[in-house]
C-alpha cells in the first residue's frame, strides 16, 4: 500500500491512474493522512537516521505572487541592488 501511494506521488499520477495491483489508494491515503500515519513513519525513519550532516529546503511548494514572475514587473528588489 505504501509503495502504491509513493508511486502515485512520485510519478505525478492521478489516483485513478495507479496500477490496479495497489488497490484503492486514495481512500487509504486520506484515512492515513488524517491519522498522521505518514508523519509517524517519517519521524521514525528520521530517529533511526540520527543527526543529519546537512539540511536542505525544498521550495517547490512555495507560492509566488504573480507580480514576482511577471516580465512587466519593473521595481528593483533589495536583493538586486
Amino acid at each position: 500500500m505504501v509503495r502504491g501511494i509513493t508511486h502515485v506521488i512520485h510519478n505525478g499520477l492521478r489516483w485513478r491512474e495507479a496500477p490496479a495491483k495497489y488497490g484503492p489508494l486514495h481512500n487509504r491515503f486520506v484515512r492515513w493522512s488524517g491519522l498522521d500515519v505518514f508523519n509517524r513513519i517519517l519521524a521514525g525513519l528520521a530517529r533511526q537516521a540520527g543527526e543529519p550532516e546537512r539540511l536542505m529546503i525544498d521550495t517547490t511548494h512555495l507560492e509566488a505572487q504573480r507580480t514576482t514572475v511577471s516580465p512587466l514587473h519593473t521595481t528593483v528588489s533589495p536583493l538586486q541592488e
